[in-house]
Formats: C-alpha cells, structure tokens, sequence
C-alpha cells in the first residue's frame, strides 16, 4: 500500500493536480476575504467587527455592497491565482506568461463561473435540487474544467519554439566548425528539441580536430 502511495504521489501529472486544487482552495479563501472585506469598509454600520460578517450583521447588505464585493473577490482571487499557477501549478509555462495568456486565463476562469452560475440556476431554481449537492457536482466539475483548459490551452510546451532553438543552435555549431547542416542533421535538431535538448558545439569541434589530427 505504502509503495502504491509513493509511485502515486511521485507520478509528475498527480502532484500537478495536487499543486492545482492548493493554490484553487487558497485562491478561493482570497476571494472571500477580499468580498468581505469590501462589505465591511462599504457597510460599517452594520458590521460591528469584521468577524459580525460571518455571523451575521445587524441588516442585509445593499446589493450595490454585493456586486462590487463579489467582482472584487473573483478579480484579487483571479490575479492570485493565475500567479501561482504559473509559478507553482504547471510545469510547462507555455505561453502564459504574456498578455495574451492571462487574458486567456481570464476568459476560461470566467467560462467557469458562467457554468457555476448556469449549473446552480438550473439545478437549483428548476430542478429543486439541495444547494450544497448542486455546489458539490458544480465545483468539481468547474475544477476539471479549468485544470484542462488551463492545461491545453495556456500552459503547454511550445514544441515550435523549441524546434527553432534546437536548428538556431545547430546552425551555430555548423558555423563554428565550417560546416553546412545537411537535412539529417535538421532532422536531428528537431528531434532534440522535442526532447529539450541543446546541441553541444564542443563535442562537434573536438570531433573535428579529431578527424583533422587523422
């Protein structure tokens, strides 16, 4: 059992997931707590202490106080959580970190909470189904959402980039030696660069003198 554990848990994909639901839990602890903040400076007199927003304040909160508190805790818990997941989460950083990639990230976190808001009115309003149930399946499937999203579409290896590198370095070791690749050795290139490997100039030049002292 033990055995089975430690191949589980040194498996690169699950402790990826692992890392994924940490920063999402304390990601999601810093949206609540940015919310509540929010309605504890808009609404003072209702709350006597920041704990009275948990237990309960003296009055409903204005939905204005709602709106703004719930829009402020998806974007500080949004900006939290797409930083740890690129440094943390996910192992291949793909594109991720430029412009594009967190607006990227931005637009599949807020598919996922259209479908935890389109999942809890049809499961809840039309359906009649307990709230905490339709939370429960709703969540998990929003995690599995955003996970393969992020995974495919953001932090993926960028093989193209890769390859470039890989025949740039080749190309520089061919000019050192005064050789011109020839299409094997494009090929090669390639193929190291699939494997993340950089060509190594010293071994071609001391190739070379070899064959030069021959």
């Amino acid at each position: 059992m033990m055995g089975l554990i430690k191949k589980l848990w040194y498996n690169p994909l699950l402790r990826e997931i692992v890392r994924f639901l940490i920063v999402g839990g304390v990601a999601t602890v810093v949206d609540f707590l940015t919310m509540s903040l929010v309605l504890y400076l808009m609404q003072p007199e209702i709350y006597p202490d920041f704990l009275s927003i948990f237990l309960g304040g003296t009055a409903e909160p204005t939905t204005l106080a709602t709106v703004i508190g719930t829009g402020a805790g998806f974007l500080v818990g949004l900006a939290f959580n797409y930083i740890f997941s690129v440094i943390f989460v996910y192992k291949e950083k793909g594109r991720s970190k430029t412009v594009g990639g967190f607006f990227l990230f931005a637009v599949l976190s807020a598919g996922g909470l259209g479908i935890h808001l389109l999942g809890m009115y049809l499961g809840y309003d039309l359906l009649h189904i307990n709230e905490w149930i339709i939370k429960i399946v709703l969540t998990a499937v929003v995690l599995v959402y955003n996970y393969l999203t992020r995974k495919i579409f953001i932090f993926r290896k960028n093989t193209r980039a890769a390859e470039l590198a890989a025949e740039n370095g080749a190309a520089e070791c061919a000019a050192e030696n005064g050789d011109a690749p020839d299409q094997s050795e494009s090929d090669a290139a390639g193929l190291a660069a699939e494997n993340g490997d950089i060509p190594d100039c010293t071994k071609d030049i001391t190739d070379n003198n070899d064959k030069g002292a021959r």
